[in-house]
């Protein structure tokens, strides 16, 4: 069993800020608890930008504070976010995220981040994986 608070892992390497400034992430379960999945909390900070397109990983996310306007790159609809409302990349699809106030939210991705991960030019986060245990 795992037990660990958000507030714990402030400050230590679980706690990843995007080199773009937009956007900071706690990353509570990684690939190295070896469970099928990572949980991390992130805020997208208002005024920002962030385009994304998980093409090695699938994405669920669970608005729990602030505003943000989700655009699919793939249909061009735009839906806005606010507390209470899910969204999950289950196509891989290219989005981006407009924030109209800080946006919280509790992530889930599979397969599960390493905790090193960042966006690269395209949006896209690397597939990195865990040595396996002897």
């Amino acid at each position: 069993m795992i037990v660990r608070s958000f507030k714990e892992i402030e400050g230590t390497d679980r706690h990843v800020k995007a080199a773009s400034g937009t956007w900071e992430s706690k990353r509570i379960v990684l690939a190295k608890e070896r469970v099928g999945f990572s949980l991390h909390e992130t805020i997208l900070y208002a005024g920002t930008e962030t385009s994304m397109w998980y093409a090695n990983h699938i994405e669920a996310v669970v608005c729990t504070q602030g505003e943000a306007e989700l655009t699919d790159h793939e249909t061009g609809t735009t839906y806005t976010i606010t507390p209470g409302t899910m969204y999950l990349l289950d196509g891989h699809e290219r989005h981006t995220l407009r924030v109209k106030e800080d946006f919280h939210c509790i992530c889930v991705f599979n397969p599960p981040v390493t905790g090193r991960e960042d966006h690269d030019e395209n949006g896209v986060y690397p597939l990195l994986t865990e040595p396996e245990e002897v």
